[in-house]
């Protein structure tokens, strides 16, 4: 067995381990949440022009499109990346600040509709992906994100090719040909995010993780060290390279338990402090000045000052506090608006709220000081990383799915990711 970094990592990926209880259920949750951004997304603009390009390209009627229609697999992943990505609702994991199911999942549908496989066999694949993207990104660590990388691009792109290659039944030595090959096609950019550019990232990723995983299967030869061997892509991303750290208890302790959902229907470095209004029961016309408190980190992923459109508004703390203080739900996706966005009302209660970094607070914590009109000072703190029952956690997931989809389709699908069906299984679905 290889003793290198990808070594390890390939031998995981087509390992026999067994996952954590908790690890499987929450995959399934994600699975269901997937599902609900990617059909829910399926009207966006950016959604539009992607399934526009696979129709447009035809091919092997191998994966289904979110909206219908089979297309090549490579292709498929492309476009449901994006498209589950288009409206920033999907789950994060913060160890790395990725979105691991969006990439993951799309790849491994993808392979599994293409080869007729069961659903079992393709959530229990994404899982192993989901879990070897998370640690890559921990590898390549907070420097690779803030010199402008978008891990669930990176990242994500290597646990696509993880779960695309364990479908596809590579070996250890190919998984790790397959990871290296990846190491030339990763890529994404912190610079689109706010424009239709950040879920094509996603798509990208899932993309990727296809392509190569299937040409290796084919015979196709690469550096299986390019990953991190000399003039590879840790080197050449700005990666910090802790290869204990990344790999530690890999294969006993399931980093992927540890993910958060969204639901607010915006950036996940914004519900920290979203959170922490609510509690405060925020409203308006009392709202003399609100102060929020963040890590240092997210002022320059979601910190938008003014944004114009609702797809701005995403990425803007003073523009979601606002909308959550008049009234607005944050988690509806009609909440995020152009109209709303230029409403004279939100624009001068925006005026009133504050955003400070703050080091001595995590990237999952945030605090908010609201000073009323009549002067009382009320004070609250969120941390996204508390723990959440999995009962609380599955009841939210379904509320979200239902408010996106409808409660009958939700039953639907939550029964079909349950069951001993295949991929194909969902294709009427999407």
């Amino acid at each position: 067995m290889s003793t290198t970094f990808t070594g390890q990592l390939a031998a995981f990926a087509t390992s026999e381990i067994e996952p954590s209880s908790l690890a499987r259920q929450m995959a399934r949750l994600s699975a269901l949440d997937w599902l609900a951004c990617g059909i829910a997304g399926g009207e966006e603009s950016v959604a539009q022009i992607l399934r526009g390009q696979a129709l447009s390209e035809a091919g092997a009627a191998q994966a289904t499109l979110f909206g219908g229609t089979a297309v090549p697999a490579r292709m498929a992943a492309l476009a449901n990346g994006t498209i589950s990505h288009a409206l920033d609702y999907d789950d994060t994991h913060f160890a790395h600040i990725g979105h691991p199911s969006v990439a993951v999942f799309s790849a491994a549908f993808a392979i599994g509709e293409a080869r007729h496989l069961g659903l079992h066999q393709v959530i229990e694949a994404a899982l192993f992906g989901m879990e070897l993207s998370i640690r890559v990104g921990l590898w390549l660590g907070r420097q690779h994100y803030q010199s402008g990388y978008h891990q669930t691009a990176t990242a994500g792109a290597f646990g696509a090719t993880a779960a695309a290659g364990r479908l596809l039944g590579l070996s250890a030595a190919e998984m790790e040909m397959a990871l290296g090959l990846c190491a030339t096609r990763a890529a994404g950019l912190k610079a689109q995010f706010g424009t239709m550019g950040k879920p094509y990232n996603a798509g990208l990723a899932a993309s990727a993780g296809v392509e190569v995983a299937q040409l290796v299967k084919a015979g196709f030869e690469a550096n299986p060290q390019a990953l991190e061997g000399a003039l590879g892509f840790g080197g050449a991303h700005h990666g910090a390279g802790d290869v204990e750290a990344a790999i530690e208890a890999l294969g006993e302790v399931w980093l992927f338990e540890s993910i958060s959902h969204k639901f607010h229907a915006c950036c996940h470095g914004l519900h920290a402090a979203l959170e922490a209004a609510r509690s405060l029961d925020l409203a308006a016309p009392e709202i003399a000045s609100l102060t929020v408190r963040t890590h240092p980190r997210w002022m320059t992923v979601c910190n938008q000052i003014a944004p114009e459109t609702g797809l701005g508004a995403k990425f803007s703390y003073r523009t979601v506090l606002a909308l959550q203080a008049l009234g607005k739900d944050t988690a509806r996706l009609d909440s995020y608006s152009d109209a709303l966005c230029l409403d004279p009302r939100l624009i001068a209660l925006r005026e009133l709220i504050h955003v400070q970094a703050d080091e001595a607070l995590t990237e999952t914590q945030a605090h908010v000081a609201l000073v009323r009109r009549d002067g009382k000072r009320l004070e609250a703190s969120h941390d996204l990383q508390a723990p959440v029952a999995y009962e609380t956690r599955e009841a939210r997931l379904f509320a979200k799915a239902q408010a996106l989809l409808g409660a009958d389709r939700c039953a639907e699908l939550w029964s079909v990711l349950q069951g001993a069906g295949s991929a194909g299984d969902l294709a009427a679905y999407l």
